[in-house]
């Protein structure tokens, strides 16, 4: 699935082991409870184009702030207040690393500290952050333009997107925080899928979150990736909560390199069995099968994993799950990226890229349930929901490769996909 359900998700499928809470608040300010500045506001005012005096301003608050928590830690010294302050700090501190301030209110995601829906938007935004920061590297630091919006609906997200780079030609890592009631059609759609949801009043309260990107190279030697990992939330007339998980990380190549897509899947494979060996085996088919492009009977690419609706054994493990997979993504494709963005190629070698970029355009536009739903349902934000597809992609009337070529052996491993690590 592409971006977080293009402003709602879609359910998937019943999960599966992984052994071998109430309505969402509404979006409240960042500056909430008035606390102040955190540190790296400036940073953030100077990301946004607010410019050096706001900057400034912010980074005076910043220090009153640090000042006035200090001097609380003092009075409370020995006691489970400080403790408390001193876990606001490190919250503080951890956001300060992010892209932009999180969606919800840094005061809100003190509120609820320990509510999964706090603590899957901070492994998004750092996981926004780990990408952006390790893409923009590799780039020479090209930088990501950071566009923070709200949807009236209820919450909102931050797409960061880089264009026309030395290495990538696009490259967009979006976080969603979204909430507000289902839509008919949005509940008729998960029921089809096997969700049992009983609203009240016709009503059923939601939450989403997710981090999803793609990221499109300009070399044909370097393969395009996409990944997304999502929460979802729903109460239900009596006040019981639904909750799941899904996503995967899959990778396109142009050419096919046997060394890259064995390290790809390894990564990915460690990731899952530090869980459950079984998880591996099960979500690279479901990769395989659920990035099918039917009317050209061949995959997307060469896979990865994916998976949807996954709320067992636990919460806690399906999340520590989530997390090993997010942490996988850097390792798993960087590597790939600085090996080959300064291959030669040939103008026919980009040609066949921008023919396979197609392929990639009709299966988002065609078969991704994500961005069919999300372009149907009310409130959605286009821009994020097309952020997934390339600048440029090409179709040629009744092309074919040659017998025996690069191009051909790609095909042949589309079209039957290979098991690439035991």
């Amino acid at each position: 699935m592409s971006l977080l359900m293009r402003g709602v998700c879609a359910a998937g499928a019943r999960g599966m082991s992984l052994r071998a809470g109430p309505r969402c608040c509404c979006r409240r300010s960042f500056w909430a409870g008035g606390c102040g500045a955190p540190p790296g506001a400036s940073r953030w005012a100077e990301r946004l184009g607010w410019g050096a005096a706001a900057a400034a301003a912010l980074a005076g608050l910043g220090l009153a702030r640090r000042a006035e928590m200090e001097r609380r830690q003092g009075q409370l010294a020995g006691g489970g207040g400080s403790r408390e302050a001193e876990g606001d700090d490190e919250l503080a501190l951890r956001c300060q690393r992010f892209m932009a301030p999180p969606v919800s209110g840094l005061g809100e995601l003190r509120d609820r500290r320990g509510a999964m829906r706090s603590r899957m938007e901070l492994l998004i935004m750092e996981t926004q952050s780990q990408v952006c920061s390790a893409l923009a590297q590799v780039d020479r630091g090209a930088q990501f333009t950071v566009d923070r919006w709200e949807r009236k609906e209820g919450g909102g997200g931050i797409s960061c997107v880089l264009q026309n780079g030395e290495v990538f030609e696009k490259a967009g890592v979006n976080v969603s925080v979204v909430f507000g009631h289902l839509s008919e059609e949005a509940a008729q759609q998960m029921r089809s899928r096997g969700k049992t949801l009983k609203g009240k009043s016709g009503k059923l309260p939601f939450c989403a979150m997710g981090v999803s990107s793609v990221i499109h190279p300009k070399n044909p030697h370097v393969p395009t990736i996409h990944f997304n990992y999502r929460y979802f939330e729903i109460e239900e007339a009596d006040g019981t909560t639904q909750w799941w998980f899904g996503g995967g990380t899959d990778l396109t190549p142009t050419y096919l390199d046997k060394d890259d897509a064995v390290h790809f899947h390894k990564t990915l494979k460690e990731a899952c069995d530090r869980h459950n060996p079984e998880l591996y085996p099960k979500f690279k088919k479901w990769c395989d099968d659920y990035f099918y492009i039917k009317h050209r009977g061949e995959r997307r690419g060469i896979g990865g994993i994916f998976f949807d609706d996954l709320d067992s054994p636990s919460k806690e493990e399906v999340f520590q799950f989530v997390q090993s997979c997010a942490k996988a993504i850097v390792p798993c494709y960087v590597p790939i990226v600085k090996k080959h963005c300064h291959d030669t190629f040939s103008p026919e070698e980009k040609l066949w890229q921008q023919i396979r970029r197609g392929r990639y355009v009709e299966f988002n536009l065609v078969y991704d349930r994500g961005t069919k739903f999300g372009l149907a349902t009310p409130g959605s934000r286009i821009e994020s929901i097309l952020m997934s597809l390339p600048l440029t992609a090409r179709w040629e009337y009744m092309h074919s490769p040659p017998e025996n070529s690069r191009e051909a052996e790609i095909l042949e491993v589309l079209r039957h996909p290979k098991d690439w690590v035991p």
